[in-house]
């Protein structure tokens, strides 16, 4: 009986992995070592690392290792890896940062071995596939990296300044295009996560203004848009001052490299509606 009980489990596991991957297209496995300790570990080592119909992470408590599998035309182990390092979970990759693996509960708190975090880049092997790795990226590469998608924003807003509809969906079309061209695994592990939450809606406001040239729908769009883009300029620490500005009237705001209202929901019919509600430095 404790046999047909072990096959019948085993046969579970099998097909919940087989349907989870179901959902990942081209989908991609690999097992790589995750430290923790319990039960209360793998919710939370699973849950860090999944990303709807994208990663899927299945940790086991005995053996210490992790199935990641991953739509690899979207991701990559590393930056699943690195969102369980910040979760407070070493793995052979990445180093917990301490503040996250002091915050986990005592049963969760597990035997750190001796690692070194990496400094510069290296190659990684992990089941025949090779991954870039670098932990340390400068301040300058990170904003190299970011600021072909600011620029796109800034033009794409001044084109519904000008309340110029075509001109809207060129330059949608130029911000989905560094959208697509970031290279996620050059940014930070604070600017990686907030990325990660805006990257589908930023792609999914910039097709919306690209489809249409009726500038009420495109400028709905850009309300979104714009949320998602403020959440990112906050983390990224430019080096020149950006302005976050509000219009009741539109009930929504938009963000400028100039502190002077030009708002972009109404144009010259009301140009200079709205005020400045942050600055970002």
């Amino acid at each position: 009986m404790n046999s047909l009980k072990k096959i019948m489990m085993v046969a579970l596991i099998v097909l919940a992995i087989t349907q989870s991957n179901a959902q990942i297209k081209n989908a991609k496995t690999d097992i790589v070592k995750v430290y923790g300790s319990c039960g209360m570990c793998k919710s939370k080592i699973d849950k860090a690392g999944s990303l709807k119909n994208i990663a899927q992470v299945d940790w086991n408590k005995e053996t210490k290792m992790a199935t990641l599998s991953y739509d690899a035309t979207k991701t990559n182990p590393e930056e699943i890896l690195k969102r369980i390092a910040l979760a407070g979970y070493d793995s052979d990759v990445f180093l917990a940062p301490d503040k996250a693996y002091s915050s986990l509960d005592d049963c969760c708190q597990y035997d750190r071995e001796a690692k070194v975090a990496v400094k510069a880049e290296r190659k990684i092997e992990m089941a025949g596939m090779t991954v870039s790795n670098s932990t340390s990226v400068t301040q300058n590469q990170e904003i190299n990296e970011l600021q072909s998608v600011f620029e796109s924003y800034f033009l794409l807003k001044e084109a519904l300044i000008k309340s110029d509809s075509q001109l809207a969906v060129a330059k949608s079309q130029e911000l989905l295009t560094a959208i697509t061209a970031v290279k996620m695994e050059t940014l930070t592990t604070d600017v990686h996560m907030v990325w990660m939450k805006v990257l589908n809606g930023l792609t999914a406001d910039a097709k919306s203004i690209s489809a249409t040239k009726d500038i009420k729908k495109q400028r709905d769009s850009f309300k979104l848009l714009s949320k998602n883009t403020y959440e990112l300029i906050k983390v990224s620490k430019l080096s020149e001052p950006v302005y976050y500005e509000y219009c009741p009237m539109a009930d929504a705001s938009w963000l400028s490299k100039e502190s002077a209202i030009k708002n972009p929901y109404y144009g010259s019919q009301m140009l200079s509606c709205g005020k400045v509600m942050e600055t970002i430095k």
